[in-house]
């Protein structure tokens, strides 16, 4: 009876020892795979050059595949999120609907329109920032959050801009920035924009889906010193450059994205701003108009004509003088 006794409690010792080995590899293996993932992590902006978009059923508005030379990776818009493309996801798809005031399958057209907008924008090569960071998700290849630049500037803003994205997501701070928040700024504009002209997904009752913009200000980052920058010793395709002082937004970027800004006003002649589709640039060039005024102004829009400038904030019977020749 003790032998039997004695062998079950040492058959119950050795299966919980086996336990406790058998939890502590599969912490290993969880430890070890977090690891990999900070490794590959960078401090410093990578820059692809040169990417290609890659088809894939999986692609859409904000993810898509892409090959930056030999290899293939699966990029992520940082910022910014289109709706889905599908009804994989119907509790995200609820919430996208819900934002832009439309119903589920209306939300899926936006999330189509998207989609062929972004593969549209990408049929030319196109840059990349990114600091592999994981945006996780549903492929077996690793998923990354990035900055991408297309010949026309920054893809979300122009999602954005387009009614077609909405100013949601993981932020980062865009290369050449101190912070996210001008960025931020300048996408809650465009979204407003977008929202005021009844465009993209904001415009899908008024049948304005594939209405788009007029060709906006977009941010374009870009790299200075590429021939002195040396390849990532993981990847070779890759560049490493310091964000500061080896990004800042181009000559061309304008709005609160500027890091630096002219005091010079660009002339401009009297008569010429349309008060309701005039840019916030178009505007900022009204001797008088800053960047808050020029915010106010399109907030306040649709107006009947010029004549309501007065109900802007801020703008007094001298401003309204001295502004008010300047629209038709």
């Amino acid at each position: 009876m003790w032998d039997m006794i004695a062998s079950c409690r040492f058959a119950a010792t050795r299966l919980t020892q086996l336990r406790c080995k058998i939890g502590l590899l599969a912490l290993a293996i969880v430890c070890a795979a977090q690891v990999d993932v900070a490794a590959r992590e960078s401090k410093d902006w990578i820059v692809l050059k040169n990417c290609r978009l890659i088809s894939n059923p999986a692609n859409d508005g904000d993810s898509f595949h892409a090959s930056a030379g030999a290899r293939e990776y699966i990029f992520r818009l940082y910022m910014v999120d289109a709706p889905e493309t599908d009804e994989m996801n119907p509790a995200r798809l609820v919430e996208q609907a819900k934002y832009f005031a439309i119903t589920v399958p209306q939300a899926i057209e936006v999330g189509l329109a998207a989609k062929e907008f972004t593969r549209a924008k990408l049929s030319e090569p196109f840059t990349v920032f990114t600091r592999m960071s994981d945006a996780m998700g549903r492929s077996k290849l690793e998923r990354f959050y990035a900055f991408v630049q297309t010949k026309d500037g920054d893809l979300g803003e122009e999602l954005v801009r387009n009614g077609l994205a909405r100013n949601y997501g993981f932020k980062a701070v865009p290369p050449g920035l101190r912070n996210s928040r001008p960025e931020l700024e300048k996408l809650q504009q465009f979204e407003d924009e977008a929202k005021q002209e009844k465009i993209g997904g904001w415009g899908v009752d008024a049948g304005r889906l594939n209405v788009h913009a007029q060709k906006a200000p977009f941010s374009v980052f870009v790299a200075e010193k590429m021939a002195r920058s040396q390849a990532s010793p993981w990847v070779n395709s890759f560049s490493r450059n310091s964000a500061v002082p080896g990004f800042r937004p181009s000559s061309t970027t304008v709005g609160p994205v500027d890091v630096k800004k002219s005091h010079a006003k660009e002339k401009i002649e009297l008569g010429r701003i349309d008060i309701n589709t005039a840019t916030e640039k178009e505007l900022k060039m009204i001797p008088g108009v800053g960047s808050v005024m020029a915010s106010r102004i399109i907030a306040a829009r649709p107006f009947r004509s010029a004549n309501d400038l007065k109900k802007v904030n801020g703008i007094g019977d001298k401003k309204y003088a001295k502004i008010r020749p300047y629209f038709h």
